[in-house]
């Protein structure tokens, strides 16, 4: 997030109060807060995108979806608010502008003389590293932003779209992450840890019997995946789900 260092006395009182009070859980005096350094920095994108936060955590999704909208306007680039105004879409059953939202984020171009084969695996793979490090340190806008340019330099790298689509789920999108579950397996169909994971989104969205269709795949791809078998029992409590071998 961009410093308040050069905002006036009153408008970094007001700022600071704000902050303190969204981190309390005190929403009012937040919102209260924020909006009076709107009235005089109508351009600051922490701001819109704090106020969508707190608007969002209050059921106001059609002013949380303004608010981060704002963010993005002022700041392309604002991962944070990108992955927000994604979530919420979702919130409101608009898959479509969801994924939209995602995709339409500012791309990195390869640089200058990196574009053989080798050198694009290589980088893609670190891109990829540095989005497991974004998601195990929990932040996940950051983790799906850099798992994309991985597969923007490599997109049949399908271990990097797999773990794209856990960052996706564990960030509420589970229609996007089984869009892209859905690629890797129309690639490779017998991909036992992503059979898996499409089985969780499937089971997160109340689908258990498709769910289980998908670990009894994974177990007869590999019959060595405990998870799956573990999941099969739990699905199994479910009306005519069949339970593991």
């Amino acid at each position: 997030m961009r410093s308040a260092a050069h905002f006036s006395a009153d408008e970094r009182v007001a700022y600071r109060r704000g902050v303190r009070s969204f981190e309390r859980g005190d929403d009012e005096a937040a919102i209260e807060q924020l909006t009076r350094v709107l009235a005089t920095r109508p351009r600051f994108a922490d701001v819109h995108y704090l106020l969508g936060l707190l608007y969002e955590r209050r059921g106001d999704l059609e002013e949380a979806t303004h608010r981060f909208e704002e963010a993005i306007a002022l700041n392309p680039a604002y991962a944070e608010a990108r992955l927000a105004l994604a979530t919420v879409w979702e919130r409101r059953g608009d898959f479509a502008r969801s994924e939209a939202v995602v995709l339409a984020a500012p791309q990195t171009p390869p640089a200058h003389g990196a574009s053989d084969a080798l050198t694009q695996g290589k980088l893609a793979n670190l891109q990829a590293a540095l989005a497991d490090a974004y998601r195990e340190a929990g932040e996940l806008g950051e983790a799906i932003a850099a798992y994309r340019k991985a597969l923007d330099r490599c997109p049949h790298f399908h271990d990097v779209r797999q773990k794209l689509a856990v960052a996706l789920r564990e960030s509420g999108l589970p229609h996007q992450a089984l869009r892209e579950l859905e690629r890797v397996l129309a690639a490779n169909p017998d991909y036992p840890e992503a059979l898996v994971q499409l089985g969780i989104v499937r089971w997160s969205l109340g689908q258990a019997d498709r769910a289980a269709v998908h670990w009894q795949d994974a177990l007869r791809a590999d019959p060595a995946r405990d998870d799956a078998r573990a999941w099969l029992r739990l699905a199994a409590r479910e009306p005519g789900v069949r339970p593991p071998p």
